[in-house]
């Protein structure tokens, strides 16, 4: 879930333990939620919900849950959902600007856990919009590398209006501008194309390398700490190493 995911995280999900694997159900449970809070429990007219249904196949969770969770949070049980959403700004170690995205049930304990976090690695929570100017909202959805005719889905891609489409041995990763991003996915999906990850997300072109290597060590735990939270649900960063 976390949006600072290159490939190789994103495959550590999807290979991740029974007791990781049902934190991130429970994440993507809560998004769920959220989205049914603000719309229709039909996915063809709730683009919220269509994304949270995409994101949970990514990471295998089983349609039966899946509609287990709707069920749970719609039409009458609607109010159950009492999350909000709360975005957190500040500095890890060696400057490296960092932005958290939450739904929690309880405003005063997330955030004192965030501080605890920041604290606790050496960096800093900051005031809201902080750090979120060095950072823009673009369209990211990968595509694992099983042997794809690579001019194919670039021409795909780009006829759907994507803005640029990054191959390597592992992964396509399309880039799209937020106005165009559902109907450069959906124009993928309708191909036949499964997604190892489809959203907006935070990209950040000014990027900051450490060099300590208590620093680095430090910016490993941060992000671990945020990730381990179920009220997190997104950590976008602008660390240029990370490994």
């Amino acid at each position: 879930m976390a949006g600072h995911s290159k490939w190789n995280n994103i495959r550590h999900r999807k290979e991740a333990s029974d007791a990781k694997k049902a934190q991130i159900f429970t994440k993507i449970g809560r998004k769920i939620a959220i989205a049914l809070k603000e719309g229709s429990p039909d996915p063809q007219s709730n683009s919220a919900l269509r994304d949270a249904i995409a994101l949970a196949k990514s990471f295998n969770v089983p349609n039966d849950n899946i509609q287990r969770i709707i069920a749970k949070y719609s039409g009458a049980n609607a109010d159950a959902a009492n999350f909000e959403s709360i975005t957190y700004e500040g500095y890890g170690p060696g400057g490296v600007a960092v932005i958290v995205e939450a739904l929690t049930d309880n405003r005063n304990r997330t955030a004192g856990e965030m501080r605890h976090y920041f604290d606790k690695c050496g960096g800093n929570l900051g005031a809201s919009n902080c750090v979120s100017w060095q950072f823009a909202k673009r369209g990211i959805i990968v595509i694992e590398n099983t042997g794809q005719d690579e001019d194919e889905i670039l021409m795909q891609a780009l006829e759907a209006g994507a803005d640029d489409v990054n191959v390597d041995a592992e992964m396509f990763e399309i880039v799209t501008s937020p106005e165009n991003f559902e109907s450069v996915r959906d124009a993928l999906e309708a191909a036949g194309h499964e997604f190892a990850q489809a959203e907006i997300r935070l990209v950040s072109d000014n990027t900051v390398t450490l060099t300590s290597e208590d620093d680095i060590k430090n910016m490993r735990k941060l992000l671990d700490l945020l990730d381990d939270n179920d009220d997190v649900q997104n950590i976008y960063h602008n660390w240029e190493n990370e490994q």
